[in-house]
This record gives C-alpha cells, structure tokens and sequence, in this order.
C-alpha cells in the first residue's frame, strides 16, 4: 500500500503532471522541463526527484545531460493502466499542448 500511496502523491501535483505530460512525448532533460513550465531549475529538479522516488520517471545519462524519461518497463500492469490512463487525459489538457510548445523552443534542443 505505502508504494500506492507514494505513486499517487506524486500524481496529485499540478507541476508533476505537467512534467508527466512532457515526458510521455519524449525524454526531457531538467533545463528543458524548467523552461517549458517556466518554473526553477531548483523547482523542476525536486518535482522530478519526487517522481524518480516514486519509480515514475527514470534517469539515463548522456555526457553532460541528465535525461529523464516514464519508466514504462518496470510498471506492473495495474500501474501501467494507470499511467496509460493519466496519459490519455493530459493528451486533451490545453495546459499540456502550451508546454509542449515551449519545449520545442527549449535549451537543448535549440543548442544541439
């Protein structure tokens, strides 16, 4: 039950589901999710941090990047309906398409 709880904490934030809504496109680095939401590093460092705890999101390092990314593969199957679901709703949020816009504008993918 205590992993449950923690999942749907991480789920119950504006921001996280903000940054969900971002990663279930693509895989995001922390500066990109920053300026796409508009919030600080320090802010959009500690919402993914909350979501890695709770096995969400995971981290893949390239060089210098930090890429955070849905952990799809170690879902059960109860949480990956879930997240399925958690998906399919922020696909019709209008918040979510604004962010995804200002990702495509976003410092690692204008530099390189």
């Amino acid at each position: 039950m205590e992993k449950y709880a923690s999942i749907f904490k991480a789920l119950a934030d504006e921001y996280r589901l903000r940054i969900l809504s971002l990663l279930f496109k693509q895989e995001c680095c922390v500066c990109e999710i920053q300026q796409a939401l508009g919030i600080s590093q320090t802010s959009a460092s500690r919402h993914l941090q909350n979501l890695h705890q709770a096995g969400l999101v995971k981290l893949r390092r390239d060089g210098l990047w930090a890429l955070y990314s849905v952990n799809w593969a170690e879902f059960t199957p109860d949480l990956k309906k879930v997240m399925q679901s958690v998906s399919a709703m922020l696909e019709q949020n209008p918040q979510a398409d604004t962010d995804f816009g200002q990702l495509k504008s976003s410092c690692r993918r204008s530099n390189g």
